[in-house]
C-alpha cells in the first residue's frame, strides 16, 4: 500500500509539469508527452521496466511521432499503479475514502517518527539549495556552514543544560546510542548494564559484548533494588561496570525513569561507570536539561520533535569525552569523536526544532495530555476488557499517569491479534503502532512488555496511540470512532 501511494504521489507531481511542457510548445512543434527525459537503450526507470532504444519518460508515455498523432494511454504497470493510488492529491496529500467529513488522515505514530515543524524546513532550505559548503573547508562558503553548526550546536547545548563542546551531532538516534554503548566498551572495556526495556539501538550492543539488564515492574519503571544487586554481584566478581544506560522515557509504553535515583545507586555502587540515557522519546515531554543533568552521556533524535529523520546527537559530558571511543574515524570532524561531512540542513533544522519544543513543551504537554486521557478513557469505555498497560488506579478508578509522557496512550485488547487490528485501522486511515514484532511468522509480544510481565496472550493484543505536537480533537475523534467497531470484528471471527 505505501509503495502505490508513494508512486502515486510521484504521479501526480509529475503531472502538473508534463502538462505545463504540452503547453508551452510553439505552434507546429508536436506537443511532448513526458517530461523530457531520455532513456537509452536498456536502462530501467522507477516502475522497474526496461526500456527499448528510445524515448519513454517514467509517466509511462511514448512521445507523439509527428503532428497530430495520438498519445497512447499509459502501459499496464502505470495504469495498475493509478489505480491504486486513486486515494492519493496532489502533493502527497491522502484523500479521506471512507470519512469524508475528515480533511485528513488520523495520524497516531508520533512516537515513531513526527511531521516536521514548517519553521524546522525553512530553516535547512536555504542549506539544501544555496549555502551548500562543506563545513570543513576554509573559504567563504564553507565557513558560512559551519558557523551554522556552532549555531545549531549552541541551540542544543542550551536546551539540554550542556556545555557546546559536549554536543556531538550525528545521524539520528541509533547512532548516537550505538556510539555510547560500543564507545565506551572499546575504549574502557568492563560491563555494560542495561534495563530490560531498553530500545534495541541499546539494547542489541549491550547483549553483543555480554552485558547484563536490570528487570522493571509492572510500570515499566527500572527496579533500583535490583540494579544496585547486579553492580555489587559484577565488582565482587571482580569486574568493572564501566556503563549502566538507562532510557529516559520508553518508545512503546512511555514510562519515565527516575533517572536521578538512578544516578545515585550507580554512583554509590560503580562510582567508575557512565550513566548514559536514552532520550529519545522524553525530549518533546520533559525538562530535558533537568531531567539529564546526572547523566554522563545522553542521546537525541531530530525526528521525534518535529525535526528532519537522519540526524541527532550525542551529549559527551565531562569525563565521558575522553572515555568513548570513536566508531566512525578517518575525517576528525566533530571534534574527532564522529568523523564524517556534517549534515549541515538536518543539523540546523534539529536546533530549530527543539528551540520551539523546548519554548512550547508546558503548554504542549498540557494540551496533549488531555487529549491522551480522552482517547484513553474512550476506549476503556467502549471496548470490552481493554486494558492501559503499565497504570494504576485508586479505589476510587483514578488513573495514575503521572509516570508517562503525554504523547503515548498503549493498551492491550485480549481476544485480538495487533496486526489484524491495525490493518482494520488503517483502512478507515487511523495510523498507529502494535510496538510488538512477529517472529517466525509467530506473532510475539515485544521484549518492554514481556519484561513489565504481560501476559502474552494480552500482549500480542497491544496497541499504541501516540500523540505528538501537530495531534488535534479530531485524531483522537477519529480513533474512538474506528477502533471499537474493529475490535468487535475482529472477536466475532475469531
Amino acid at each position: 500500500l505505501s509503495r502505490t501511494r508513494s508512486c502515486g504521489q510521484w504521479f501526480d507531481r509529475v503531472g502538473p509539469a508534463a502538462s505545463r511542457a504540452r503547453r508551452s510548445a510553439p505552434a507546429g512543434v508536436p506537443a511532448p508527452r513526458h517530461t523530457g527525459l531520455r532513456h537509452p537503450a536498456g536502462l530501467r526507470d522507477h516502475t522497474g521496466l526496461r526500456h527499448p532504444a528510445g524515448l519513454r519518460d517514467p509517466s509511462g508515455l511514448r512521445p507523439a511521432r509527428g503532428v497530430g498523432a495520438a498519445a497512447p494511454g499509459p502501459g499496464p504497470v502505470v495504469a495498475a499503479t493509478r489505480a491504486a493510488a486513486r486515494g492519493v492529491r496532489r502533493r502527497g496529500r491522502l484523500r479521506p475514502r471512507r470519512y469524508p467529513d475528515r480533511a485528513m488522515p488520523a495520524y497516531l505514530d508520533h512516537a515513531a517518527s513526527t511531521p516536521m515543524r514548517p519553521e524546522a524546513v525553512d530553516a535547512m532550505l536555504p542549506y539544501l539549495r544555496d549555502h551548500y559548503g562543506n563545513p570543513s573547508g576554509a573559504h567563504t562558503v564553507a565557513r558560512a556552514a559551519r558557523r551554522a553548526i556552532d549555531e545549531a550546536r549552541d541551540t542544543v547545548a542550551e536546551a539540554l543544560g550542556v556545555e557546546p563542546r559536549e554536543v556531538v551531532f550525528t545521524g539520528g538516534g541509533t547512532e548516537a546510542d550505538n556510539l555510547a554503548v560500543f564507545g565506551t566498551h572499546d575504549r574502557v572495556g568492563g560491563v555494560l548494564v542495561g534495563s530490560a526495556v531498553e530500545h534495541h539501538a541499546v539494547l542489541e550492543p549491550i547483549e553483543a559484548r555480554g552485558g547484563r539488564f536490570v528487570t522493571v515492574d509492572a510500570r515499566g519503571v527500572v527496579d533500583l533494588v535490583a540494579l544496585a544487586a547486579v553492580l555489587d554481584e559484577s565488582r565482587d566478581a571482580g569486574a568493572t561496570v564501566s556503563l549502566v544506560s538507562v532510557m529516559l522515557a520508553n518508545n512503546e509504553v512511555g514510562t519515565v525513569q527516575p533517572l536521578d535515583q538512578v544516578a545515585a545507586v550507580v554512583r554509590r555502587h560503580a562510582p567508575d561507570a557512565l550513566l548514559h540515557t536514552d532520550a529519545v522519546q522524553a525530549v518533546q515531554w520533559t525538562d530535558a536539561a533537568a531531567r539529564v543533568r546526572a547523566a554522563d552521556l545522553v542521546s537525541i533524535s531530530g525526528h521525534k520533535f518535529g525535526g528532519p529523520k537522519g540526524v541527532g546527537a550525542l551529549v559527551m559530558r565531562g569525563r565521558a569525552a575522553s572515555r568513548v571511543a570513536p566508531r566512525a574515524v578517518g575525517g576528525g570532524q566533530e571534534a574527532e569523536r564522529r568523523s564524517g561531512t556534517q549534515n549541515v540542513a538536518g543539523i540546523v533544522a534539529l536546533a530549530t526544532a527543539l528551540a520551539i519544543t523546548t519554548e512550547t513543551r508546558v503548554a504542549t504537554v498540557e494540551r496533549v495530555g488531555k487529549l491522551r486521557d480522552r482517547l484513553v478513557e474512550g476506549l476503556l469505555a467502549t471496548v470490552d476488557g481493554l486494558i492501559e498497560t503499565g497504570v494504576e488506579r485508586d479505589a476510587a478508578g483514578i488513573p495514575d499517569r503521572r509516570h508517562k509522557v503525554a504523547g503515548i496512550a498503549h493498551v492491550c485488547v485480549p481476544g485480538i491479534e495487533s496486526e489484524s487490528l491495525l490493518f482494520l485501522l488503517e483502512k478507515h486511515e487511523v495510523y498507529a503502532s502494535a510496538a510488538s514484532s512477529c517472529a517466525s511468522g509467530a506473532s510475539q509480544p515485544s521484549h518492554v512488555l514481556a519484561a513489565m510481565g504481560v501476559p502474552r496472550e494480552q500482549a500480542i493484543g497491544s496497541l499504541r496511540l501516540s500523540l505528538g505536537w501537530a495531534s488535534t480533537d479530531a485524531d483522537v475523534d477519529a480513533a474512538l470512532e474506528a477502533v471499537p467497531p474493529a475490535v468487535e470484528r475482529l472477536r466475532r471471527f475469531a
